[in-house]
């Protein structure tokens, strides 16, 4: 375990950078104090908002003017986005100055440009976008979330080892259990793709925990520790449970205030639903990770604030504290994911 982690941050990436780059980088320094900091991008800019936060003294500040419009195409960025604050934060992972890069901007200019920079890792043929799904039970882990909107049998299992490794290393659970995301459970249903990559999954028992199909009403009760699905269903799953989320606390806020016996009660009720609120807030789930790269990358929701930057960036912490990138190389070279 590494005893400092140093971190790059694509500063001028997101709806509200710098100000929330600096501020989720504030807040994270106080849960990790032995974390640093390169910030990448505008240093007039950047400059008066770190002096303002002592807790940052001792970051950097790599200079670029050059930033990825949220609109800007991948292919475009990879050819002529080279020294942006996202491109030049990412090779900074890969020359070894920094551990890992965490990004609130463009997630195609992202993908493309991490690909092209740290390489998908030798046996791996597409990386995927995982992150922490919550539940009934507590967490579960979800991919892809967007990178592959089209994927073949190969793809679906490539992924389920990298869930199952996130998983066990990252969210300590032992013997993780895994399952494929389809419009039923029974073994007959589904797209062709999907029910090649359950027969491949169900004849690999001994290497991985796979249980079968999943629909998409039993994510949340908990039922497995990891989702697999292509990008398109994948992003789709997540979007629609931010925005559940997002529908169940406006109700409810709205609820309370409705009447003045249900402001009384809410008086009653004060605690327990301030936790009920974290749970469901989507920042606290905030920070995707690209798996099956040669380096971690994790992706901030653009239009996030300080509080969910912070959440992305102990993500990466993670990831690096637990040495998830030898991890994985180890044990895609022990089993056998060929199809």
């Amino acid at each position: 375990m590494k005893k400092s982690i140093h971190l790059s941050l694509d500063a001028m990436g997101g709806d509200n950078a710098p100000q929330i780059v600096v501020d989720g980088a504030a807040q994270s320094k106080i849960r990790h104090p032995n974390i640093k900091f390169s910030f990448f991008g505008n240093e007039n800019k950047l400059s008066p908002l770190i002096c303002s936060q002592s807790i940052l003294k001792n970051s950097k500040i790599i200079h670029t003017d050059e930033t990825i419009d949220a609109n800007e195409k991948p292919s475009v960025a990879v050819r002529k986005r080279r020294n942006s604050s996202m491109g030049m934060a990412i090779q900074s992972v890969k020359s070894g100055y920094t551990d890992a890069i965490v990004s609130a901007g463009n997630t195609g200019a992202l993908m493309a440009m991490t690909k092209l920079f740290l390489r998908p890792i030798e046996g791996i043929s597409r990386p995927a976008i995982a992150a922490y799904f919550p539940t009934i039970k507590g967490e579960s882990c979800m991919l892809d979330l967007g990178a592959n909107i089209e994927c073949d049998a190969k793809n679906l299992v490539q992924f389920a080892f990298m869930g199952q490794a996130f998983a066990n290393i990252v969210m300590g659970v032992n013997n993780p259990s895994i399952s494929l995301l389809n419009i039923g459970e029974e073994e007959q249903k589904g797209l062709d793709y999907i029910k090649e990559a359950s027969q491949i999954l169900s004849s690999l028992k001994g290497q991985i925990n796979y249980t079968g199909f999943i629909e998409g009403d039993k994510i949340a009760q908990g039922i497995s520790d990891v989702i697999i699905a292509d990008g398109f269903s994948g992003n789709i799953s997540l979007k629609t449970a931010e925005g559940t989320a997002l529908f169940v606390t406006s109700y409810l806020k709205k609820a309370f205030s409705s009447s003045l016996s249900s402001k009384i009660g809410y008086l009653f009720a004060r605690k327990s639903m301030s936790d009920f609120k974290l749970q469901m807030d989507p920042r606290k789930y905030n920070g995707a990770v690209f798996l099956g790269l040669n380096g971690v990358a994790v992706k901030s929701h653009g239009g996030t604030d300080a509080f969910g930057f912070a959440n992305a960036i102990s993500v990466a912490v993670d990831m690096v504290k637990y040495n998830f990138i030898h991890d994985l190389k180890n044990r895609i070279t022990e089993i056998s994911i060929s199809v």
